[in-house]
């Protein structure tokens, strides 16, 4: 079975799938990850943003391993290094270019081609995973969002202001939005589920029940 889970930049995604796979005893698939580890992989080699194939090149050959929490780049742990402001600011280069689009979205069909999955980004249920058995579109206001994100940037030894957060968050929506291919929206046959005020336990319980009834 396939649970997608998708919504915009800070809605809790990751944090809320990851739970929820654990409580599933699925695989959880952090695709956000991916494409973070291909934009700090083409800051690292210096590679120029407007040569297209140069980062598509990068995403055909990730050096990408998922060890439970961790995520690692050529065998390096990058969990923290990629949730930077600085890597954030780049992700629109990986997300925004077709061909690693389809790299990655070729990739998230093989890691969950033979397990039941929990799967988030922002294009799960429209473009990777279309026949989903189960899909969420997770949402909360944008000031809640720039709040949890200060939040989990604080809890990784980051300080970061809630009006910084907010600024580029908003600047992500936009180009999310606006994406010709795999651009954020909800499934026409997604479950709209919009989060403030909620604990994330509250909305994994939430959440869970939802995915028991299409099971």
């Amino acid at each position: 079975m396939i649970v997608t889970i998708d919504g915009p930049a800070g809605a809790g995604k990751s944090t809320v799938a990851r739970q929820l796979a654990d409580k599933l005893g699925f695989d959880f698939l952090d695709t956000g990850a991916m494409y973070r580890c291909v934009a700090l992989l083409g800051s690292r080699q210096q590679i120029d943003w407007a040569d297209q194939p140069a980062l598509a090149a990068i995403a055909a050959a990730l050096p990408l391993e998922f060890d439970g929490a961790r995520v690692l780049l050529e065998g390096e742990d990058v969990s923290a290094e990629i949730r930077t402001p600085e890597v954030t600011a780049l992700i629109h280069y990986a997300a925004d270019n077709t061909q690693v689009r389809e790299a990655m979205v070729a990739l998230q069909r093989k890691l969950a081609a033979e397990d039941d999955v929990v799967t988030e980004g922002r294009d799960q249920g429209t473009v990777a995973f279309p026949h989903a058995e189960c899909k969420i579109f997770l949402s909360a206001s944008a000031e809640e969002r720039a709040k949890r994100r200060v939040e989990q940037m604080r809890q990784a030894g980051k300080e970061v202001s809630v009006e910084q957060v907010l600024e580029q968050q908003n600047l992500r929506d936009q180009q999310d939005e606006a994406r010709e291919v795999g651009g954020l929206k909800a499934a026409d046959d997604a479950l709209v589920v919009i989060t403030d005020g909620m604990r994330a336990f509250e909305v994994v319980e939430h959440l869970e029940r939802l995915v028991r009834i299409r099971m």
